[in-house]
């Protein structure tokens, strides 16, 4: 990985302007449109549920879905709000207020940017799978708690951000269900499930909020005792024009507040996108450039707070919309923009008639395909860390929140990782014969080792956890004093700074102990950190060979010699 290369900067709009004809217009042009109108319901919801108005989740989706589309590294990719950030949203906002969102958005592009920057894009992929399955399942039953209310009509006022307490209060409040409120609930939550199965083409979303919306309008007038709340009641009358972009109040005391809150962003960011981007690979064949589409990612979440959005990240659905629509040029994101920004324009009026629960069935069934059930499912079956690892991100969560969770989840996928790598790291002790073909499929070529030399192996990265190993079993084996250890390396791919501390006072020690120290099979790289450190001048340059019968050679020789002198 070169952090100091040259800039991996290739938006994927600019390849595929090139040759660019009516035909593939015609496909993006389709696509563009048909996954403007799925994103609609969703933005609205996922802007609500976040804490803020449908007009900035609108928002959102335009100026964010624009600049993902325009100057990300995935062709097909689609940017916009995610269900993902519904909980750390809303969070921030009731801490921090919209204007701590805002700088916590802005941050967070720029660390995407910086993550682009210094080709981190690929890293990235390497968070552990149970650690995003995990807090993804307890993003969608975060989800699915905040829907409660409105799916139920219980009209509760000041509902508590907490996960348990506010079940208490639901609990606590059953009797007041409205049958209409629920009614409707029910009724889109059908729309929404039957309508693949109609058509997998048909935007059940969108189909249950154009049906309810107009069965719940007819009868407002004439059954006045079945109305329902609606997006109008709620948040009035929705403004159609486009924000003017307002500065932002960054200071040093902020940014440290607001730091954990927008490295989450980030990071959760990253993920969600570059993982929708690898989806979209497998079924195009085409390749993303991960280090683009996360500069393309952060330029957009440094962009959209300026209008009062919150974070935006590439979406899976809606990538996938696109795709099997026939999108396969980043035009038909750039479209989708746009016929999102007609909508905003001149259809916000009729926005303000859909019933708050027809929004909330369009979210539980966002947190339901959430939740990965099969998956989780399918990881109770993996070894019993990475079970672990899942269940303490969900729980995290869920109990507490998204930032506590990804750090917490991260430090123990971390300890769990080292403790296998320690204990598939083996260190063994030879005395009198050794096999130099151990472990290969070659023939047996054993080696006379003499009297007053010990061989000892290590097979495995030799870093902190396995220094103290290496250390431990050297005490264990001084009752015989040697004349001679041979410390074999051949099956080291690393040494990091404890382990070359770790030889170093091995080294010291054994030569106050009249003991000499050879090592074998050093590779090029774990040598050229031995000499950087000085190892080569403390043993001599000749005490490190290259393969262990020169190694053995020189033991018996130093061996033999010390033996008639004495």
């Amino acid at each position: 990985m070169n952090f100091s290369g040259p800039i991996d900067y290739k938006p994927a709009l600019i390849p595929a302007l090139r040759g660019y004809n009516f035909s593939r217009f015609k496909s993006d042009l389709i696509a563009g449109i048909v996954v403007g109108i799925v994103a609609l319901p969703l933005a609205i919801a996922f802007g609500i549920a976040s804490g803020v108005s449908p007009t900035i989740g609108l928002i959102t989706a335009i100026i964010g879905g624009f600049l993902v589309s325009a100057l990300g590294g995935c062709s097909v990719q689609i940017g916009g709000p995610t269900g993902a950030f519904i909980v750390i949203v809303y969070n921030i906002i009731a801490t921090y207020g919209l204007e701590g969102l805002a700088i916590a958005t802005f941050m967070a592009g720029v660390i995407l940017v910086g993550l682009g920057l210094f080709h981190l894009g690929t890293v990235i992929k390497f968070i552990p799978y149970p650690i995003v399955v995990g807090f993804t399942a307890g993003i969608a039953l975060t989800i699915f708690s905040t829907q409660i209310n409105d799916f139920f009509g219980l009209g509760l006022t000041g509902v508590p951000s907490e996960f348990i307490p506010k079940w208490g209060m639901y609990l606590s409040n059953l009797g007041n269900i409205d049958l209409p409120t629920l009614a409707v609930g029910v009724v889109s939550l059908l729309i929404i499930t039957l309508a693949p199965k109609v058509s997998k083409k048909l935007p059940g979303a969108l189909l249950a909020i154009i049906i309810v919306t107009a069965i719940v309008a007819l009868l407002k007038d004439s059954c006045p005792w079945l109305a329902v709340e609606t997006i109008g009641d709620r948040f009035g009358s929705l403004p159609t024009d486009i924000p003017e972009p307002h500065s932002l109040e960054l200071n040093m005391a902020t940014i440290n507040l607001l730091l954990p809150s927008a490295f989450t962003i980030a990071v959760l960011g990253a993920i969600e996108s570059l993982l929708s981007a690898t989806v979209a690979d497998g079924v195009t064949g085409s390749r993303t450039h991960s280090n683009t589409e996360l500069i393309g990612q952060g330029v957009a979440n440094i962009v959209v707070p300026f209008f009062g959005g919150i974070p935006v990240t590439g979406a899976i659905a809606r990538t996938m919309t696109n795709i099997t629509n026939g999108g396969r040029t980043p035009v038909a994101g750039v479209i989708h923009a746009i016929v999102l920004l007609l909508i905003f324009l001149f259809m916000m009026p009729l926005i303000n008639l859909v019933p708050m629960a027809c929004l909330a069935a369009v979210l539980i069934v966002v947190a339901y395909n959430m939740s990965g059930w099969r998956t989780i499912r399918g990881i109770l079956h993996n070894p019993k860390s990475d079970i672990s690892v899942l269940a303490v991100t969900f729980l995290l969560t869920v109990i507490f929140d998204l930032t506590i969770a990804i750090e917490i989840g991260l430090l123990l996928a971390i300890i769990l990782f080292l403790r296998r790598v320690m204990e598939n790291t083996q260190i063994k002790a030879y005395s009198g014969e050794l096999d130099i073909a151990e472990g290969t499929e070659a023939q047996p070529e054993v080696l006379d080792v003499a009297r007053g030399v010990s061989v000892y192996e290590i097979d495995g990265p030799f870093f902190f956890g396995i220094a103290t190993k290496f250390d431990e079993l050297m005490r264990q084996s001084m009752a015989e004093k040697p004349v001679v250890r041979i410390i074999r390396m051949r099956k080291v791919p690393f040494i990091d700074a404890t382990g070359v501390h770790n030889l170093e006072m091995l080294i010291q020690s054994s030569k106050k102990e009249g003991i000499h120290v050879v090592l074998s099979g050093v590779n090029p790289e774990v040598r050229k950190v031995l000499e950087h450190a000085g190892i080569d001048s403390l043993i001599g340059n000749d005490h490190i060979c290259d393969h262990i019968s020169r190694a053995v050679a020189m033991a018996n020789y130093i061996a033999e010699r010390d033996a008639k002198l004495a």
